[in-house]
């Protein structure tokens, strides 16, 4: 999800959606060896960040890779759930939902 975020930006700064495709793919897989072979961190977004392909949305970065804008609606859901399903299903023990209880691990 966040590839097609760089390639929509790249594409609205003038790239080519193919050209753009294909750098991602490239960084990917360059990425995914550092993972496979080296065990270390994907560091996808790093190299991203340093290739002069993607200068034109470097500013752009920080902003189309915040994870506010990958959760879509996961917020209201949960508190709708938690209104609509849970609340409910615990009015019957509410009398002990009280009790502080301890648990050692």
């Amino acid at each position: 999800m966040a590839t097609e975020n760089i390639i929509m930006a790249m594409v609205k700064a003038g790239g080519n959606r193919q050209e753009c495709h294909e750098a991602i793919r490239v960084l990917s897989q360059e990425a995914a060896a550092v993972v496979k072979e080296q065990g270390r961190d994907n560091d996808l977004m790093e190299r991203i960040r340093g290739s002069s392909y993607f200068s034109p949305i470097h500013g752009q970065l920080d902003a189309l890779l915040e994870p506010s804008g990958f959760i879509g609606r996961a917020p209201s859901q949960v508190t709708k759930f938690l209104v609509e399903e849970v609340k409910p299903s615990l009015k019957p023990y509410a009398n002990q939902l009280d009790r502080i209880s301890e648990l050692d691990l």
